[in-house]
């Protein structure tokens, strides 16, 4: 009996795309599962049976169309959102249009009207990364411009699915309040490292890390500047993705005055966790300079907990949250550099190992084999609808 057939559609390059990864690995073994989004296919083990689609590069963006927004000619705009024109045109040159698959996973806001389009058999799964109704609501001209077109594409396409998950609680209520949407929690978990916290010792400075995408609107320079105004010793290595090459080379000018602090080049995801083992303390301090920040729980800290490190985070209330229920390390009072490195002079090498146990313990759990249990239900019970004889 043939298996059920999957659509994994993400505007990502999924190969490198960290949540829509466990997505792949988790489902290959379950489904007959294809691939569709920009760059390569995912490799690695148990995926050799994943069909890959992949969006030209010249459609390998979310840009829209400003004339077409100012006229809110929203059905327009969505159409001709260039991956949405390159995911449509490169189905259907493999063969793979309308009704060519019993469910849809469908990555963001953004791919849901696609996914409908195409006419799953039995439905589509919605998974939300971001809080798009939100993302930079710190942008007047965004809330008034972009800001309605979001809620109009969660309104209009992702009410239609037929069930939603998002990354946190925050989200959740976030969605429900912009959208009426239903969704349920699958975090941003990693996949269990079976590792042993590294010791630390009371003579050498702590090892401080972070890893992530270089953005200026995450204010990076905030853990650069806290290392220079600790008084305790600490080093800084910061793991960065070039999502913005100018900023980050103010950065390196900034860190180069700094010493303890190094910019490193992102590692392949795959050599993350391991990478990260041998630091201390995993830092992140996040300005909620929109609402998405302000709920954030980022992938970053279950990277952390899977590293056996202590972490240190900023009063974000669903990063505070996990950090303080299990245990794993400190809350910043606020946003500052000041505000971290009072947190940091107030550090102590046993609190640091009495951390990166908690994070031991707390490996299990918090691993996306136990984590991403919300996304099996959901698309084995629109699988389930074949039983039922679902059109």
């Amino acid at each position: 009996m043939p298996r059920t057939s999957l659509l994994i559609l993400s505007f990502s390059p999924i190969a490198s795309d960290a949540r829509v990864l466990k997505q792949v690995r988790l489902f290959a073994e379950r489904y007959d599962v294809t691939t569709c989004g920009f760059g390569p296919a995912p490799t690695g083990p148990g995926l050799d049976g994943v069909r890959h689609v992949e969006i030209a590069a010249e459609h390998a963006s979310l840009a829209l169309d400003g004339r077409l927004i100012t006229l809110r000619a929203y059905s327009l705009v969505e159409r001709r959102t260039p991956a949405v024109v390159g995911a449509t045109r490169a189905l259907a040159e493999a063969g793979l249009a309308r009704g060519a698959f019993d469910v849809v996973l469908a990555n963001d806001v953004e791919s849901v009207p696609l996914a409908l389009r195409l006419r799953p058999r039995l439905g589509v799964h919605a998974d939300l990364h971001e809080l798009s109704t939100r993302l930079h609501d710190e942008s007047p001209a965004w809330t008034r411009r972009i800001a309605p077109y979001e809620r109009w594409l969660a309104r209009r396409f992702v009410s239609r699915a037929r069930s939603v998950t998002t990354v946190s609680e925050g989200l959740v209520r976030g969605y429900a309040e912009d959208a009426g949407l239903e969704a349920s929690v699958v975090v941003n978990a990693t996949p269990f490292a079976d590792l042993e916290p590294t010791t630390v010792a009371d003579d050498a400075p702590l090892r401080l890390v972070h890893s992530g995408a270089g953005l200026a609107n995450r204010h990076l320079e905030i853990l650069v500047e806290a290392v220079a105004l600790t008084r305790t010793r600490v080093t800084l290595d910061l793991f960065l993705t070039a999502n913005d090459p100018a900023y980050l080379a103010r950065l390196r000018v900034l860190a180069a005055d700094i010493p303890g602090v190094t910019l490193r080049d992102p590692v392949p995801y795959e050599d993350l966790v391991a990478t990260l083992a041998g630091f201390d303390v995993g830092v992140f301090v996040l300005p909620p300079v929109n609402a998405s920040y302000a709920r954030a729980l980022p992938n970053k800290l279950f990277d952390f907990v899977q590293a056996r490190l202590g972490i240190v985070v900023s009063p974000n209330e669903e990063m505070a949250a996990l950090v303080r229920r299990h245990g794993l390390g400190a809350v910043t009072p606020g946003y500052t550099a000041r505000d971290l490195a009072d947190t940091l002079d107030a550090l102590t090498a046993a609190d640091v190992r009495r951390w990166k146990q908690a994070a031991h313990a707390a490996a299990g759990p918090l691993s996306a084999e136990q984590q991403t249990a919300g996304w099996v239900r959901a698309v084995d019970a629109i699988a389930a609808r074949a039983a039922g004889g679902a059109r």
